[in-house]
């Protein structure tokens, strides 16, 4: 009885050191990963609702992203030039919806780094009728900028 009573206990502390994760992940439930998963749903919805200024709001003054093409300077989008690309891109978009489900969130002293998966499907009917689907596992970095992170690369 006395073994049963102290397994029992030993267990209960176990269960209680354990780290607290956000409801359905495997995050663990921080402030700062709460606040990281924040920027990722404004994010989210500033793409479907097509809002250029709110994603271009969310970025880093040093974002920078390659477009897949690390030798062509030509197509990289920076802080300063995003919010041009997104308004051309959502002119031509109709109806966009996403979907982000976040796997890891890696926080450092200064920066972060959420894996996650995204799934959008939009309409481009200037291109073709059907529906255009896209999904990809991604690495977003984000750097703490005074009280708030920003996206320094990933969307």
């Amino acid at each position: 009885m006395l073994i049963r009573l102290s397994a029992l206990c030993a267990l209960s502390l176990l269960a209680a050191c354990a780290a607290k994760r956000i409801p359905g992940t495997d995050i663990d439930d921080t402030s700062e990963t709460r606040a990281i998963l924040a920027v990722m749903e404004q994010y989210r919805s500033a793409v479907e609702a097509k809002d250029a200024a709110a994603v271009a709001s969310l970025v880093s003054k040093d974002f920078h992203e390659n477009a897949g093409t690390p030798n062509d300077p030509e197509d990289d989008l920076t802080a300063e030039n995003l919010a041009q690309y997104l308004e051309s891109l959502f002119a031509q978009v109709q109806s966009p919806k996403v979907e982000l489900e976040v796997r890891r969130i890696e926080v450092g002293r200064d920066l972060a780094t959420a894996v996650y998966y995204w799934k959008a499907n939009w309409r481009m009917t200037q291109l073709t009728s059907r529906l255009q689907k896209e999904a990809e596992l991604e690495r977003m970095v984000l750097r703490r900028e005074g009280n708030t992170w920003k996206i320094v690369t990933g969307i």
